[in-house]
C-alpha cells in the first residue's frame, strides 16, 4: 500500500539534474523532488510519494487533511 502526504514547501532550488524542494511535514524536512511540477514556489502545498512532488494542493485542503492525521495520531487510530 502507498501513502502520498501533503507537505509544505519550504524552500526550492535548482541542482545538477532538476529542481528540488526541502518540504516540512510536522517539523521534519526532507528533501524531494520536482521533477514532475512546474511553478512551485516556498509555500505551496503538494503531494509527496516517494520522493516526488506529484502535484499542487489546495491549501486550506492541506491544512484540513493534515489537522485530520494529527487528530488520528492524538487517538492512537491506525493509519491503514
Amino acid at each position: 500500500m502507498c501513502l502520498a502526504l501533503p507537505v509544505k514547501v519550504v524552500e526550492v532550488g535548482v541542482g545538477a539534474k532538476d529542481a528540488w524542494a526541502i518540504v516540512d511535514l510536522g517539523g521534519v524536512k526532507k528533501e524531494i523532488s520536482l521533477a514532475l511540477l512546474d511553478g512551485v514556489q516556498v509555500g505551496d502545498f503538494v503531494i509527496l510519494h516517494v520522493g516526488y512532488a506529484l502535484t499542487r494542493l489546495d491549501p486550506d485542503e492541506a491544512e484540513r487533511t493534515l489537522a485530520l492525521f494529527a487528530q488520528m495520531n492524538e487517538s492512537n487510530v491506525a493509519v491503514p
